[in-house]
């Protein structure tokens, strides 16, 4: 066990840019149930250091390789049991690196169906087929006379069964369809076409009727846009590779003819080349084929749940409006604008429904009952939902915000904020459970209102695949999505910290070394006892043990508790040390949190000890310096321009403000106010290059944007944030479906396609990317 560790520390170290003995502390960590934030912040001296993102990686390649060495045992005894395990084959078995290597080594001996060469061999043509391979200069045809049975009539036959012998030969050699494999991924080209008849009913798909693109260029969004096409049948997916090539002996073929020294005019080597070419068509084509289309798949996915998981660490860290009295509005018309009214901290003090629009039209009601619950509950923000009605809704507001009497102290502020992810929140056991007297449509408007206040605490309540940050999260592999999403959210918790006494039970659950579990019996203590007094009392809760002290207790807060560094992220096994700062100062605790200038004038080294480094003592001068300080950013709005409601409304040259609601590698989408995202393009974002639009904007982010086409037919806006306006031609956005603008043409030579310059919007975006490149 403890060499298996070592190897798999050595290969993961070299991946994460760490020292393998880092690595192997990590790993014994983490084995020990130690999670990844509570090693981040609490255990450097352990891990030399490394912070979340390696080991976030690390974890990820860990079960990765230790379900490759599961599988590697599995084989070996596989092939143990079948009396065939060399040396050799033992040793190559071991040196495997990847999945794919492992199964290439195991293919000649996985137990399969009866094939046509194991058939062959029952009937005796296995000297035959080792015959024509290791004397060239015989004739095939004459050499199969001899085999010639009851079972076997004539030469053609034989000649058939020693082709498949070594056409299985050829296509079981690991080293070849390696060799294979390579060359496909580096030459090979994804063509899709419309299928038949669909042009009309896959109109969504248009860009992709007749493409072409190099495999290993191909982006994420393009590639899960193309799968989509061919899950719905409107496109047909090829793997093309020399295409172009007019030989009549393709390079692929050669590979295999060259892996067995097959070459020349002698009769054996005509025939050993047809053997090739029918191996490379018959067997290998297809074989690698599909294995290419899964790591297609694979490497889109990757991708897909890379940006998602980006987008929701933005989403739940993006700025809290604080603890201040909110009004949610849930828009709608034809079933009203349902409203509830939460205090500072959260709590629900109001709720009715007002229908302002059709069929009703009670405008004049409905403001007025709107300024009675600002004026009684002293209202200082207006959470609007951005579903239908929102901008209808916004107007209504803002006209009733202007007829409050100029005296009666500041207005509230309205702000639009995403809905998404509101209606399952409402009609989950969580709300039921918090609001079991209060109908699901109501129960979104709090929803919307709390997650203006705090957006983490609130978004925690909602399953992260539901909140829609991310493109196709359907198409991608669930579990791998929701494990990396899980991940996100429990970094965003912990990054933050929770306050202890106010925490709900969703949020307590994403805390180091908690669980739902244990969440719900410090809520339930909490309710039957009273507020924490201090984090130490957090062990006369059920079930919660030392073990899960630990683990907890740093990203627990209590303000204004009995002991001041309870409301830090100082962790209790290190007050010690903390202390020891503070007597050095000769200052009481509450009167030196936050005086940094008395704190820089420390040398952290005075009061390193066997147990606690310097990196640990950093951070606990730093965190006395700004006590409880929150990483997330202050509180800003966007916008809308007035007037501005319907796509219908746009016009190319329009200046806008709006917020980024999505972020992918080609762009950013941004919501203007109008129910449908525009489309930032890449080359659109800034005055320079930019390879990856993450480098420039953020989910959140609150952005001015010049509209650069509207295509209302195709409801695709795009938009610009360069200074020149984006004169130089912007790709048409905001359909998520296959990532917004046209991707480059067919070829009609593939393996210089990609030199060629693309046609329309998207390709004079990429003509200028590339220029600027």
């Amino acid at each position: 066990m403890a060499s298996d560790i070592k190897r798999i520390a050595a290969i993961i170290a070299t991946e994460i840019g760490s020292r393998p003995e880092q690595a192997a502390a990590a790993i014994g960590l983490l084995d020990e149930g130690a999670t990844v934030p509570f090693v981040a912040r609490y255990r450097k001296e352990v891990t030399g250091g490394l912070d979340d993102t390696q080991l976030r990686d690390l974890s990820e390649r860990l079960a990765y390789l230790r379900e490759l060495d599961a599988r590697r045992e599995t084989i070996l005894g596989s092939i143990r049991e079948q009396g065939k395990l060399t040396e050799e084959l033992e040793g190559k078995i071991a040196a495997a690196s990847t999945k794919a290597e492992l199964e290439d080594i195991y293919l000649p001996y996985k137990p399969k169906r009866r094939t046509k060469a194991e058939i062959a061999r029952e009937r005796g043509l296995g000297p035959l087929a080792e015959a024509i391979l290791a004397d060239r200069s015989a004739v095939p045809a004459e050499l199969a006379l001899a085999y010639v049975t009851e079972e076997v009539p004539d030469a053609k036959v034989a000649l058939e069964g020693a082709r498949d012998i070594l056409s299985e030969q050829f296509a079981e050699n690991a080293d070849l369809v390696g060799k294979l494999r390579a060359y496909m991924k580096e030459r090979a080209f994804l063509r899709a076409r419309v299928v038949d008849g669909k042009r009309e009913a896959g109109a969504k798909f248009s860009d992709y009727f007749d493409h072409v693109e190099r495999w290993a260029g191909v982006p994420s969004h393009r590639a899960l846009a193309m799968l989509r096409g061919r899950n719905e049948e409107v496109l047909s997916l090829d793997i093309e590779v020399d295409a172009d090539d007019q030989s009549p002996v393709k390079p692929v073929e050669r590979m295999i003819a060259n892996a067995y020294a097959i070459g020349g005019t002698l009769p054996g080597d005509k025939w050993l080349m047809e053997v090739a070419g029918w191996t490379w068509r018959i067997k290998l084509s297809l074989h690698l084929t599909l294995d290419l289309m899964r790591d297609l798949r694979e490497r889109a996915e990757e991708e897909a749940i890379h940006v998602f998981a980006r987008n929701l660490k933005d989403l739940l860290l993006a700025a809290p409006a604080g603890s201040r009295p909110t009004m949610g509005l849930d828009p709608g018309i034809r079933t009203g604008v349902k409203v509830a009214v939460v205090d500072g901290t959260g709590k629900l003090v109001a709720t009715t429904t007002v229908y302002p629009f059709p069929p009703k039209n009670d405008v004049r009601g409905t403001q007025a009952e709107l300024a009675k619950l600002v004026r009684l509950h002293r209202v200082e923000l207006i959470s609007i939902g951005n579903g239908t009605g929102s901008r209808e809704t916004e107007k209504l507001v803002a006209d009733m915000l202007s007829s409050l009497p100029a005296d009666g102290g500041p207005k509230p502020i309205k702000v639009i904020v995403s809905e998404a992810g509101a209606s399952v929140y409402s009609a989950s056991a969580a709300a039921a459970a918090e609001f079991p007297e209060l109908d699901v449509s109501l129960r979104g408007a709090v929803s919307i209102a709390r997650r203006l206040q705090d957006p983490l605490a609130e978004l925690v309540k909602i399953e992260p695949k539901s909140i829609g940050v991310g493109q196709y999260q359907h198409d991608v592999d669930q579990y791998r999505l929701g494990r990396s999403l899980e991940a996100v959210v429990e970094d965003a918790v912990n990054a933050v910290g929770v306050d202890l006494n106010t925490a709900s039970a969703p949020l307590l659950a994403r805390v180091s070394g908690l669980g739902p579990s244990l969440a719900e019996a410090i809520v339930a203590h909490r309710d039957a006892g009273g507020p924490f007094v201090t984090r130490r009392d957090l062990l006369k809760v059920a079930r919660l043990g030392p073990r899960a002290f630990e683990q907890c207790a740093g990203f627990l807060r209590i303000p204004n508790g009995t002991e001041p560094l309870d409301a830090s992220s100082v962790h209790p096994e290190a007050y010690g040390v903390a202390k020891k700062i503070v007597a050095a100062c000769g200052r009481d605790v509450r009167s030196l949190l936050g005086d940094s200038a008395a704190l820089k004038a420390l040398d952290p080294r005075v009061f390193v000890d066997e147990r606690f480094g310097l990196p640990t003592v950093r951070d606990i001068i730093a965190e006395l310096e700004k006590p409880g300080r929150d990483p997330r950013p202050g509180f800003k709005t966007a916008t809308f321009a007035e007037g501005v409601d319907d796509i219908k409304d746009l016009k190319p040259g329009m200046l806008l403000e709006g917020t980024v609601t999505n972020v992918a590698a080609f762009g950013a989408f941004v919501d203007i106010g109008v129910h449908q995202d525009g489309l930032v393009h890449v080359s659109q974002l800034a005055d320079r290059f930019i390879k990856d639009a993450h480098e420039v904007v953020k989910a959140g982010d609150v952005v001015k944007v010049r509209v650069v086409d509207v295509d209302i037919k195709r409801n695709r806006i795009g938009l610009s944030m360069r200074k020149d306006g984006g004169e130089s031609g912007a790709p048409r956005g905001g359909q998520r479906d296959h990532g917004g603008g046209k991707p480059a043409p067919r070829s009609q030579a593939p393996q210089r396609q990609p030199e060629r310059p693309a046609q329309g919007a998207f390709g004079a975006a990429l003509a200028e990317a590339m220029k600027r490149k």
